[in-house]
């Protein structure tokens, strides 16, 4: 089998690489020393800068301004992104655009995709329901409009009002439209995307782990128009599926950049006269965690060319993708573990950019489920589709 990335991805690596090549992880206050948010908005220059060599459309048709690539080259500039702790909502947006263009009507598509392609619209997504712990879908209700005596007046059918919260939103404050997974009175799981301003809607700042601005997201009576709500059959499993996925390549980027200034330190740190990392004991922990990033980069690109492909197999896309994030949960707590032991003290000096990686690593680790989560998640598969 041929494992190599194409042309066309390469070159997003390399335009990738070049817009990154200009940021600091330290752009923001530290936040280990800030109360609050490091920052109210996300980092605009960056975010034009993507616009402006066409990353942004990365994964869009060419007939929304697009390159037309797959999920694929999404999860290799989002690895380029995590290595210098990029405050934009790259993951975010370019999957929810993703979704629309595959899940979406031609009128969300022409409204939402040509825009969020150039960057004048950003997107979001509240992927961890009330707390993280339950199925987003069902921390929101979606009814349809009239059903409590409204006055029904949309000309493309029936209207939706969606009530509940989604909490943790990833720069909510900053997006344009909020896509809102929910579940109907029968059970069924349904996408709604509406404007941040949108009558009903209020946000409640919040804070993560990393840093940054998050967002409690309530939804009281807000008015859902119908081509604004996906109920395709499969959409939020496979948006979820991608955000996840992404989430894994986040996680492998910002490891590797942090085994990489690992081996520095300890390459240039001298004890009794010699480099530590010539010590055993160093040098068993560093390969360690360097096998720790191998795996967590060969189930990422399985779940992304499950998901980029829609190919078969023994279990469906979403046991690769809780594989992935399995390994990628654990690997990244481990090796920033790892790499604050090694470096010392010197790891905690707020001066020193590891501290920071290691809050970002935090917030990936739990962000869309830990390890333990997906553990329970593919052990219901595995019952549910026995292999052999």
């Amino acid at each position: 089998m041929d494992f190599t990335f194409t042309e066309e991805q390469q070159a997003a690596v390399e335009a990738a690489r070049a817009v990154f090549s200009d940021v600091a992880p330290d752009r923001a206050p530290s936040p280990a020393l800030t109360p609050g948010a490091v920052a109210e908005d996300i980092d605009r220059q960056l975010w034009n800068e993507l616009a402006r060599t066409d990353l942004l459309g990365l994964t869009l048709s060419p007939d929304h301004g697009g390159a037309g690539l797959d999920p694929i080259a999404l999860c290799l500039v989002l690895r380029e992104s995590a290595k210098v702790l990029a405050r934009v909502p790259l993951l975010e947006s370019c999957a929810v655009a993703t979704a629309v263009q595959r899940y979406g009507g031609s009128t969300l598509v022409a409204e939402l995709l040509p825009r969020a392609g150039r960057g004048e619209l950003i997107l979001t997504v509240g992927a961890n329901g009330r707390s993280g712990h339950d199925p987003a879908e069902l921390a929101v209700t979606a009814r349809p409009y009239g059903e409590n005596g409204e006055n029904r007046t949309s000309a493309e059918g029936s209207d939706w009002v969606l009530d509940g919260v989604q909490s943790a939103v990833p720069w909510a404050q900053a997006a344009d439209w909020i896509a809102i997974p929910a579940h109907t009175a029968g059970g069924r799981p349904v996408l709604a995307l509406l404007p941040r301003t949108r009558d009903g809607v209020t946000l409640a700042d919040q804070v993560s782990t990393s840093g940054e601005r998050l967002a409690e997201v309530r939804l009281d009576g807000a008015r859902v128009e119908a081509h604004e709500l996906i109920d395709a059959p499969g959409c939020w499993e496979w948006l979820r599926s991608l955000l996840t996925t992404g989430t894994c390549a986040l996680a492998l980027g910002l490891g590797e950049r942090v085994l990489a200034m690992t081996a520095e330190y300890t390459g240039k740190r001298e004890q009794f006269g010699f480099p530590v990392a010539t010590f055993q004991a160093v040098a068993v922990q560093a390969a360690d965690r360097y096998i720790d990033l191998r795996a967590m980069e060969a189930t990422l690109w399985q779940a992304a060319w499950r998901i980029s492909s829609d190919a078969g197999g023994p279990l469906p896309t979403a046991a690769d993708v809780a594989v992935a994030k399995i390994w990628a949960s654990d690997g990244v707590r481990r090796v920033v573990q790892t790499a604050q032991h090694l470096h010392g003290g010197f790891g905690a000096d707020t001066d020193y950019p590891l501290h920071r990686f290691h809050a970002w690593a935090k917030q990936i680790e739990l962000s869309l489920g830990p390890a333990a989560a997906h553990e329970e998640a593919l052990g219901d598969l595995l019952a549910a589709h026995p292999l052999g």
